[in-house]
């Protein structure tokens, strides 16, 4: 088959369209909120299918443990290795023998369930058996639907389990079992919408484009931070400039004109914040910005998800911050992470703020310098009851101190290649709303394509 084909090449003679007309998938009927939810309206000349009537075969994975990766064996997928977009993750691999893969391997046209976990992180992901792929068996936390080939494009019904209507589906009856899961029968009830399939090709086609432009962005995005990480690790050790003598430090060698400080010598304030009552509406949704941890994203704080009033902070521990400050993650699951205010902000008390005395330091510069140095700062709660880091760990941790201008000249490289990063986060952004709109208008047949020209490329054309 071409690299692209028109849909005039898969409909060629009367007998080929008769066999893959609309007519091989059997319809049914909306008869739960959990239908509407997945369903809702949609154009008279679509169906509304179960999953379980166009699966010809359904079946749990292997429950083999997974060895390490060789070429010359199937690879084994489990539900980690299962990515965004319906596909797989290039660095997540694993294998199995041939004679332990032999019942769980895959073939054109499995779409794998994921059955357990957190919703989105595993639980309702999917992946479509691609044949690039290589062999491939599958694990036990994935359920196989063997989609049949009449009438359908399985590349459509990879997309639609991408689709925020699926998700609301999965989400709603996640909540129906004491634990997050969803087995064979609760996926077989699965309703979906199924245009006749010249439609279906010309919208998986549409998906698939965006797919791929937002999987390019986002490898531009990893290679520019591969830069930085190289970037940061020669600049804060050896500076920009051309040294020929070097002093030695704990935590390596750095130019002899630099200063060796702990952070309190460098900052002109240090402290943690609080967290007003929890029981006292008053205190909350007010007009003050209250960072938590999980607000901390390595880079520039704009926008926080929570605000206390006045009361709340005059009530409480938390107390304000400037725009600039650095604060950092002292423990829990976001330990080591840390961000500058964009803003004046307080904090809840599992982070701590630094503001630097802008003629030692920038914050910016000490922002960055601890991003580069998580690893050195987090160790210091190596042997403590849990792993946390105190205010006074902190303040003891001896940071490089080279000249302002010197410093300057760093942060002009570091935020050159910060704004490449975020030229394209923002353009990934941009993509992912793109595609939200157009699975929404798509997949509800709101906006049609069966007038349009869509050249349907072989990646989506070798699916049905």
């Amino acid at each position: 088959m071409s690299e692209e084909a028109t849909l005039d090449d898969f409909t060629q003679t009367e007998e080929e369209n008769v066999k893959r007309t609309i007519e091989y998938v059997p319809e049914s009927s909306v008869e739960s909120s959990l239908d509407e939810t997945s369903v809702g309206d949609i154009p008279d000349d679509w169906v509304a299918t179960r999953l379980r009537d166009i699966a010809e075969e359904t079946e749990y994975g292997l429950t083999e443990s997974a060895e390490e990766y060789a070429p010359d064996k199937p690879r084994y997928i489990r539900t980690q290795d299962f990515d965004d977009y319906g596909g797989l993750k290039p660095n997540s691999r694993a294998s199995l023998s041939r004679e332990k893969a032999k019942d769980g391997m895959l073939e054109e046209g499995d779409l794998l369930f994921a059955r357990s976990g957190s919703v989105g992180a595993s639980l309702g992901k999917t992946y479509l058996y691609d044949t690039n792929d290589g062999d491939c068996c599958f694990g036990g936390y994935s359920i196989r639907h063997r989609l049949q080939d009449e009438g359908l494009n399985h590349k459509y019904l990879s997309e639609y389990t991408l689709s925020e209507q699926y998700w609301d589906w999965v989400r709603r009856r996640a909540k129906t079992t004491a634990q997050s899961n969803i087995n064979t029968g609760e996926y077989g009830s699965l309703l979906l919408p199924i245009p006749p399939l010249p439609e279906q090709r010309k919208i998986a086609t549409v998906l698939y484009t965006v797919d791929r432009a937002i999987k390019k962005t986002e490898e531009v995005i990893k290679q520019t931070e591969r830069l930085r990480n190289g970037v940061m690790q020669n600049v804060f050790s050896r500076g920009v400039r051309s040294y020929n003598d070097f002093q030695e430090t704990k935590y390596g060698a750095i130019p002899t004109n630099w200063e060796f400080k702990p952070v309190r010598e460098i900052a002109e304030r240090i402290g943690s914040g609080g967290t007003p009552n929890t029981d006292k509406d008053e205190y909350y949704n007010g007009d003050i910005e209250w960072v938590k941890t999980d607000d901390l994203n390595s880079g520039l704080i704009e926008s926080v998800k929570t605000t206390i009033t006045s009361k709340g902070l005059d009530e409480s521990a938390a107390k304000l911050f400037p725009e600039g400050t650095v604060v950092f993650a002292m423990y829990g699951g976001s330990l080591g992470q840390n961000g500058r205010l964009g803003m004046e902000a307080a904090m809840n008390q599992a982070c701590c703020g630094i503001v630097t005395d802008e003629s030692e330091m920038n914050s910016y510069f000490l922002h960055q310098q601890l991003i580069h140095r998580k690893k050195q700062l987090t160790a210091l709660s190596a042997g403590t009851h849990q792993q946390n880091i105190s205010q006074s760990m902190i303040e003891k941790f001896e940071v490089f101190v080279p000249p302002l201008d010197e410093q300057m000249e760093m942060m002009d490289i570091l935020r050159s290649i910060e704004g490449t990063i975020e030229t394209n986060t923002n353009e990934k952004e941009r993509l992912k709303h793109l595609k939200r709109g157009l699975m929404q208008d798509h997949l509800s047949g709101t906006v049609r394509t069966n007038d349009t020209n869509i050249e349907v490329p072989e990646e989506v054309a070798q699916y049905g």
